[in-house]
């Protein structure tokens, strides 16, 4: 019983909610590429653009804080 039990950082978790929101808007985004929008600005897409920066962040943030990952002390 020599190892301490560790704790999961809490932005491991908001790292995966990043990534699925992020996969959630990217595909209803590719979905809905070709369907008319009367949204203000909708011909710059802004979903995909958000998408892929939530995919960005949502892997850092998993990637940075994922458990087993050794700090340097």
């Amino acid at each position: 019983m020599s190892k301490e039990a560790q704790m999961l950082p809490v932005w491991f978790f908001v790292g995966v909610l990043l990534g699925i929101y992020g996969a959630i808007i990217f595909i209803v985004a590719l979905i809905n590429f070709h369907r008319p929008n009367h949204v203000a600005l909708a011909q710059y897409h802004p979903d995909i653009f958000g998408g892929i920066i939530l995919l960005v962040i949502g892997g850092l943030y998993t990637a940075l804080f994922r458990p087993g990952r050794r700090k340097k002390e």
